[in-house]
Protein backbone atom coordinates (compact mmCIF):
# COMPACT_ATOMS: atom_id res chain seq x y z
CA UNK A 1 0.00 0.00 0.00
CA UNK A 2 1.14 3.23 -1.00
CA UNK A 3 0.68 7.18 0.49
CA UNK A 4 -1.12 9.38 -1.66
CA UNK A 5 -1.99 13.13 -1.57
CA UNK A 6 -4.74 14.44 -2.95
CA UNK A 7 -4.50 18.47 -4.24
CA UNK A 8 -7.20 19.79 -5.61
CA UNK A 9 -9.59 23.06 -4.83
CA UNK A 10 -12.81 21.26 -5.99
CA UNK A 11 -13.96 19.87 -2.64
CA UNK A 12 -16.55 17.39 -4.53
CA UNK A 13 -13.70 16.79 -7.03
CA UNK A 14 -11.63 15.75 -3.60
CA UNK A 15 -13.85 13.74 -2.26
CA UNK A 16 -15.18 11.85 -5.35
CA UNK A 17 -11.46 10.64 -5.84
CA UNK A 18 -10.79 10.05 -2.23
CA UNK A 19 -13.80 7.37 -2.21
CA UNK A 20 -12.44 5.92 -5.65
CA UNK A 21 -8.86 5.38 -4.15
CA UNK A 22 -10.26 3.93 -0.69
CA UNK A 23 -12.09 1.48 -3.28
CA UNK A 24 -9.41 -0.10 -4.47
CA UNK A 25 -7.74 -0.74 -1.24
CA UNK A 26 -4.29 -0.10 -2.71
CA UNK A 27 -3.93 3.55 -1.24
CA UNK A 28 -3.96 5.27 1.79
CA UNK A 29 -4.73 9.24 1.06
CA UNK A 30 -2.57 10.80 3.79
CA UNK A 31 -3.72 14.41 2.74
CA UNK A 32 -6.07 15.99 0.95
CA UNK A 33 -5.71 19.85 0.01
CA UNK A 34 -7.41 22.16 -1.16
CA UNK A 35 -4.49 24.57 -3.03
CA UNK A 36 -0.87 24.19 -4.14
CA UNK A 37 -0.04 26.29 -0.87
CA UNK A 38 -1.33 23.90 1.49
CA UNK A 39 -0.50 21.00 -1.02
CA UNK A 40 3.51 22.04 -0.51
CA UNK A 41 3.52 21.97 3.08
CA UNK A 42 1.67 18.80 3.35
CA UNK A 43 3.85 17.31 0.28
CA UNK A 44 7.21 18.16 2.26
CA UNK A 45 6.06 16.97 5.85
CA UNK A 46 4.03 14.32 4.93
CA UNK A 47 6.58 12.62 1.93
CA UNK A 48 3.87 11.04 -0.25
CA UNK A 49 4.86 8.26 -2.77
CA UNK A 50 2.44 9.44 -4.63
CA UNK A 51 0.43 13.08 -5.32
CA UNK A 52 -2.93 13.21 -7.23
CA UNK A 53 -2.70 16.87 -8.87
CA UNK A 54 -5.23 19.22 -10.08
CA UNK A 55 -3.73 21.32 -13.36
CA UNK A 56 -6.23 24.08 -12.87
CA UNK A 57 -5.87 26.05 -9.31
CA UNK A 58 -6.80 29.83 -8.29
CA UNK A 59 -3.50 31.90 -7.60
CA UNK A 60 -0.87 28.72 -7.95
CA UNK A 61 -1.79 26.53 -10.19
CA UNK A 62 -0.47 22.53 -9.87
CA UNK A 63 2.34 22.84 -12.60
CA UNK A 64 3.46 25.74 -11.00
CA UNK A 65 3.08 23.62 -7.31
CA UNK A 66 5.16 20.98 -9.35
CA UNK A 67 8.10 23.77 -10.67
CA UNK A 68 8.58 24.55 -6.54
CA UNK A 69 9.74 20.64 -5.90
CA UNK A 70 13.09 19.53 -5.69
CA UNK A 71 13.20 17.10 -8.82
CA UNK A 72 15.16 15.11 -6.42
CA UNK A 73 13.00 14.01 -4.23
CA UNK A 74 9.92 14.51 -6.31
CA UNK A 75 7.21 11.89 -5.49
CA UNK A 76 5.56 10.29 -8.55
CA UNK A 77 2.54 12.54 -9.99
CA UNK A 78 -0.59 12.04 -11.74
CA UNK A 79 -2.13 15.08 -13.30
CA UNK A 80 -5.82 15.27 -13.15
CA UNK A 81 -7.54 17.79 -15.17
CA UNK A 82 -11.37 18.54 -16.91
CA UNK A 83 -10.33 17.87 -20.90
CA UNK A 84 -7.63 19.80 -21.84
CA UNK A 85 -6.09 19.30 -25.32
CA UNK A 86 -3.33 20.65 -25.20
CA UNK A 87 -2.03 19.76 -21.66
CA UNK A 88 -3.16 15.95 -22.00
CA UNK A 89 -0.90 16.11 -25.88
CA UNK A 90 1.49 17.66 -23.41
CA UNK A 91 1.03 14.96 -20.97
CA UNK A 92 0.97 11.90 -23.52
CA UNK A 93 4.01 12.79 -25.81
CA UNK A 94 5.93 12.82 -22.23
CA UNK A 95 4.23 9.39 -21.00
CA UNK A 96 3.04 11.65 -17.88
CA UNK A 97 0.08 9.91 -16.19
CA UNK A 98 -2.99 11.80 -15.93
CA UNK A 99 -6.48 11.33 -15.43
CA UNK A 100 -9.58 13.03 -17.09
CA UNK A 101 -12.38 14.84 -14.98
CA UNK A 102 -14.78 13.19 -14.05
CA UNK A 103 -12.28 10.40 -13.17
CA UNK A 104 -13.71 6.58 -14.25
CA UNK A 105 -12.73 3.88 -11.79
CA UNK A 106 -11.45 1.64 -14.75
CA UNK A 107 -9.05 4.28 -15.82
CA UNK A 108 -8.31 5.08 -11.98
CA UNK A 109 -7.11 1.12 -12.13
CA UNK A 110 -4.98 1.04 -14.53
CA UNK A 111 -3.20 4.54 -13.38
CA UNK A 112 -2.57 2.65 -10.44
CA UNK A 113 -1.36 -0.29 -11.52
CA UNK A 114 1.68 1.56 -13.30
CA UNK A 115 2.58 3.05 -10.45
CA UNK A 116 2.47 0.15 -7.93
CA UNK A 117 4.56 -1.36 -10.57
CA UNK A 118 6.88 1.71 -11.07
CA UNK A 119 7.32 1.83 -7.16
CA UNK A 120 8.09 -2.06 -6.78
CA UNK A 121 10.97 -1.50 -9.34
CA UNK A 122 12.17 1.47 -7.14
CA UNK A 123 12.51 -0.72 -4.57
CA UNK A 124 14.76 -3.04 -6.68
CA UNK A 125 17.02 -0.35 -8.68
CA UNK A 126 17.50 3.24 -8.49
CA UNK A 127 14.92 3.97 -12.06
CA UNK A 128 15.56 7.19 -13.16
CA UNK A 129 13.19 10.05 -12.01
CA UNK A 130 11.10 11.62 -14.48
CA UNK A 131 11.40 14.97 -16.08
CA UNK A 132 8.43 17.25 -15.79
CA UNK A 133 10.71 19.73 -17.67
CA UNK A 134 8.35 20.07 -20.84
CA UNK A 135 5.42 21.04 -19.25
CA UNK A 136 6.87 23.02 -16.28
CA UNK A 137 7.60 26.85 -16.02
CA UNK A 138 11.16 27.58 -16.49
CA UNK A 139 11.16 30.49 -14.03
CA UNK A 140 8.53 31.06 -10.52
CA UNK A 141 6.38 34.27 -10.90
CA UNK A 142 5.33 33.53 -7.04
CA UNK A 143 7.07 32.33 -4.11
CA UNK A 144 4.75 31.15 -1.22
CA UNK A 145 6.13 32.38 2.67
CA UNK A 146 4.46 32.86 5.92
CA UNK A 147 5.32 35.89 8.24
CA UNK A 148 3.68 37.47 11.15
CA UNK A 149 0.70 34.33 10.66
CA UNK A 150 -0.17 34.98 7.21
CA UNK A 151 0.08 33.11 3.97
CA UNK A 152 1.74 35.62 1.31
CA UNK A 153 2.50 34.64 -2.23
CA UNK A 154 5.82 37.25 -2.75
CA UNK A 155 6.91 38.08 -6.29
CA UNK A 156 10.63 37.09 -6.84
CA UNK A 157 11.79 40.65 -7.41
CA UNK A 158 10.88 41.68 -4.06
CA UNK A 159 12.93 39.38 -2.25
CA UNK A 160 16.31 40.85 -1.79
CA UNK A 161 17.88 38.02 0.27
CA UNK A 162 17.36 34.69 0.57
CA UNK A 163 19.39 32.84 3.46
CA UNK A 164 19.07 29.31 4.55
CA UNK A 165 18.79 29.16 8.37
CA UNK A 166 18.25 25.95 11.04
CA UNK A 167 15.04 27.33 11.22
CA UNK A 168 14.25 27.09 7.52
CA UNK A 169 14.89 29.27 3.99
CA UNK A 170 14.01 32.97 4.85
CA UNK A 171 13.48 36.11 2.62
CA UNK A 172 14.05 39.55 3.22
CA UNK A 173 12.28 42.52 1.63
CA UNK A 174 12.45 46.17 2.08
CA UNK A 175 10.11 46.32 4.90
CA UNK A 176 9.42 42.52 6.06
CA UNK A 177 11.33 39.10 6.55
CA UNK A 178 8.96 35.53 5.69
CA UNK A 179 9.45 32.36 5.51
CA UNK A 180 9.76 30.63 2.30
CA UNK A 181 8.15 27.02 1.46
CA UNK A 182 10.99 26.17 -1.20
CA UNK A 183 14.76 25.02 -0.79
CA UNK A 184 17.78 27.72 -2.10
CA UNK A 185 18.39 25.15 -4.42
CA UNK A 186 15.16 25.68 -6.04
CA UNK A 187 14.96 29.71 -5.85
CA UNK A 188 18.24 29.81 -7.39
CA UNK A 189 17.49 27.70 -10.68
CA UNK A 190 13.85 29.30 -10.69
CA UNK A 191 14.44 33.05 -9.97
CA UNK A 192 16.74 35.46 -10.89
CA UNK A 193 18.60 35.18 -7.22
CA UNK A 194 22.11 34.86 -7.38
CA UNK A 195 24.40 32.67 -4.94
CA UNK A 196 26.68 34.44 -2.75
CA UNK A 197 27.57 32.15 -0.41
CA UNK A 198 26.41 28.24 0.61
CA UNK A 199 23.53 29.79 2.62
CA UNK A 200 22.65 32.73 1.09
CA UNK A 201 21.17 34.41 -2.14
CA UNK A 202 20.82 37.59 -3.43
CA UNK A 203 19.10 39.65 -5.71
CA UNK A 204 21.58 41.37 -8.09
CA UNK A 205 19.13 44.41 -8.62
CA UNK A 206 19.42 45.12 -4.86
CA UNK A 207 22.66 45.47 -4.46
CA UNK A 208 23.89 48.50 -2.99
CA UNK A 209 27.00 48.24 -2.19
CA UNK A 210 29.96 45.29 -2.35
CA UNK A 211 32.23 45.38 0.75
CA UNK A 212 35.84 43.98 0.08
CA UNK A 213 37.33 42.36 3.36
CA UNK A 214 40.69 41.61 4.15
CA UNK A 215 40.39 37.57 4.44
CA UNK A 216 39.74 37.32 0.35
CA UNK A 217 35.03 37.25 0.94
CA UNK A 218 33.34 40.62 0.69
CA UNK A 219 29.94 41.62 2.19
CA UNK A 220 26.62 42.75 -0.15
CA UNK A 221 24.65 45.88 1.49
CA UNK A 222 21.72 46.15 -0.06
CA UNK A 223 18.94 49.21 -0.68
CA UNK A 224 17.83 47.92 2.39
CA UNK A 225 20.70 47.56 4.66
CA UNK A 226 20.45 43.96 4.34
CA UNK A 227 23.95 42.00 4.69
CA UNK A 228 24.70 39.28 3.27
CA UNK A 229 28.17 37.49 3.18
CA UNK A 230 30.11 36.19 -0.08
CA UNK A 231 32.28 34.06 0.05
CA UNK A 232 35.66 33.57 -1.93
CA UNK A 233 34.13 30.55 -4.04
CA UNK A 234 31.45 32.94 -5.47
CA UNK A 235 33.14 36.59 -5.28
CA UNK A 236 34.87 36.12 -8.45
CA UNK A 237 31.62 35.36 -10.12
CA UNK A 238 29.82 38.33 -8.81
CA UNK A 239 32.59 40.26 -9.92
CA UNK A 240 32.59 38.83 -13.30
CA UNK A 241 28.69 39.20 -13.33
CA UNK A 242 29.40 43.21 -13.07
CA UNK A 243 32.47 43.60 -14.96
CA UNK A 244 34.50 44.88 -11.81
CA UNK A 245 38.26 44.20 -11.90
CA UNK A 246 39.52 41.48 -9.65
Amino acid sequence: MFKVIIIDDEHYAREELNELLEETKLVEVIAQCANAIEGLKAIHSLKPDVVFLDIHMPQVTGLELLSMLDPDNMPKVVFVTAYDEYAVKAFEDNAFDYLLKPVESQRLHKTLARIKSSLELDKIQQTEKIDYSPVLNHKLELIPCSGFNRILLLEPNKIEIAMSEQTGVHLLTDSDKFTASLSLKILEEKTELIRCHRQYLINPTCIREIKLLDNGSAEIITRSLHHAPVSRRYLKLIKDRFGLIS
